[in-house]
């Protein structure tokens, strides 16, 4: 049985942690009915690196990637700590079988990871290890990482979690939370179903077999982390935690582990 404790979050805009939303409720209680883990392995779509980056700073600093949001956001600092000695051992793991693997110690959080873990775990008590999305790497590989990924985080005890979003096209985005297009839901929907479905043979060919893909994701940055997630899995599935949209079609779908689903009480 798959015991592993996978989490992936669409982070929608950075101004979340500000913005009455249903997203930032789900994420509000959901910190509140997880178990706190010993820490998380993050991959976030904004760390794009050719091959696999981990971060190894010990205090990373609180990026604001982004620009032309309200002055309160950017006053905004996320002090989670770092697991220096960990990201090392994962590296030297991952080398050794084959994956090249690479620290950057002064790697800070950026709004993927810090807003929506600020409403999650407000206290920024969750040692952080942030994972980058290999770019250059193509999706059987990623598959393969994202696999050693989440068998590492279950033989250390920690949550893998995947920050990116499940459908992004910003500039078909909508001025305000209105219904979602067509499009969105569409493709919104094939993803809740091979994540039900843990199908990964879906996935080394997403763009090509999913309705809306290349739509959805004119660049892929923001669908690798649900990719990784579903990778790490290795067939398992994940049960949907949350739906909504924000500006007509930025899907802030969340889906969970079996442990992590029932762990926040929801039917996986």
């Amino acid at each position: 049985m798959n015991h592993r404790r996978v989490l992936y979050l669409s982070h929608g805009s950075p101004d979340l942690t500000l913005t009455d939303h249903p997203a930032r409720d789900f994420l509000r209680t959901l910190g509140e009915r997880l178990p706190k883990p010993r820490g998380a392995l993050v991959i976030s779509a904004h760390f794009e690196t050719p091959t696999l980056v981990l971060g190894s700073a010990p205090a990373p600093d609180t990026w604001h990637d982004f620009h032309g949001f309200p002055r309160p956001l950017y006053d905004l600092r996320y002090p989670a700590p770092g697991l220096p000695e960990t990201a090392a051992a994962l590296a030297r793991t991952l080398t050794m079988t084959g994956i090249d693997a690479r620290l950057d110690s002064s790697r800070p959080l950026d709004h993927g990871i810090w807003s929506p873990l600020s409403l999650v775990w407000p206290e920024a008590e969750v040692p952080l290890i942030p994972v980058s999305v290999p770019m250059q790497i193509d999706t059987s590989g990623q598959l393969a990482i994202a696999a050693a990924l989440g068998r590492w985080a279950e033989a250390n005890d920690l949550l893998l979690i995947g920050s990116g979003a499940a459908t992004h096209n910003l500039g078909d985005r909508h001025a305000a939370h209105d219904a979602p297009d067509t499009w969105a839901r569409h493709f919104h929907d094939w993803v809740i179903d091979i994540a039900q479905q843990g199908n990964l043979e879906a996935l080394k060919h997403w763009q090509q077999v999913s309705p809306n893909g290349r739509y959805a994701h004119p660049t892929p940055e923001h669908f690798l982390p649900l990719l990784m997630c579903l990778g790490a899995m290795e067939g398992a599935p994940l049960a949907v935690l949350h739906e909504s949209f924000m500006y007509g079609n930025l899907s802030m779908l969340a889906l969970g582990s079996e442990e992590i689903a029932g762990a926040a009480h929801v039917a996986a």
